[in-house]
């Protein structure tokens, strides 16, 4: 059987659920204004109940998974009530996932480099309000360094942030060009909030046109991946 989605390799509790959908799961209509068929999406995973929506626009902003916030802009989304499912989607851009060791908050973020740039992964941390000690991160399938071409003017922002991040570019061999890891980016964002239990696959967007959408492959948008996480309260796996 085609897979249709993965499973982060992390130490959540079980009944912490989380899922990044696969090209192949059928979830993504080739339209970019319906990013996601959550009809689909709840069947193929068992959802508890639609995620809720939100306006990705490459922000700093994160926001409870309430409804008075739906179709609000943010690029990432929380919770610590059960069978509310935050989820995020992408096409290249990076997404973590969050929980606590214990299970009692989750949280789904959109990181593109203008999201990182801004620290929407700082932004989310503190909006979860729990010790960073206690906090699992999962890095999911995203867009290489050796395929992932980017700017002088981006390395700059970066840089003048955080002269950490210098690390994470190498040059392309394309004058004034350099090659960019988003998930050195987040590990180094995430190890300064103190959290030091991040787990990412190994999996690229750009390299795998079987598994994967990618915007800087195809050119424009042909569909995009569910990264998705909710507390359970049935401990149940879902079976591909």
């Amino acid at each position: 059987m085609t897979p249709t989605f993965i499973q982060p390799n992390w130490p959540a509790p079980p009944h912490i659920k989380a899922y990044t959908t696969l090209r192949t799961s059928g979830v993504s209509p080739r339209d970019e204004k319906t990013k996601i068929d959550a009809d689909r999406l709840v069947q193929l995973l068992q959802l508890p109940g639609y995620p809720l929506p939100i306006n990705q626009t490459h922000s700093d902003i994160a926001i409870p998974a309430l409804p008075e916030y739906q179709g609000k802009e943010a690029d990432a989304i929380f919770s610590n009530q059960p069978n509310q499912v935050c989820l995020v989607c992408t096409a290249d851009c990076l997404p973590v996932l969050l929980t606590h060791r214990q299970g009692t908050s989750v949280a789904a973020i959109h990181a593109g480099w203008r999201g990182l740039a801004k620290g929407i992964i700082t932004k989310t941390v503190r909006a979860l309000n729990i010790s960073s000690s206690d906090i699992l991160a999962w890095l999911g399938p995203a867009i290489t360094q050796p395929c992932y071409e980017t700017s002088e003017e981006v390395r700059q922002q970066f840089i003048e942030k955080d002269p950490a991040t210098e690390s994470a570019f190498i040059p392309s061999g394309k004058n004034g060009h350099w090659l960019l890891d988003l998930y050195a980016i987040a590990r180094i964002e995430l190890s300064k909030m103190g959290i030091t239990a991040i787990y990412r696959g190994d999996y690229c967007t750009y390299s795998n046109p079987t598994d994967f959408f990618s915007f800087r492959r195809d050119g424009k948008i042909l569909g995009n991946m569910a990264t998705l996480i909710w507390i359970s309260d049935n401990s149940a796996s879902i079976r591909q």
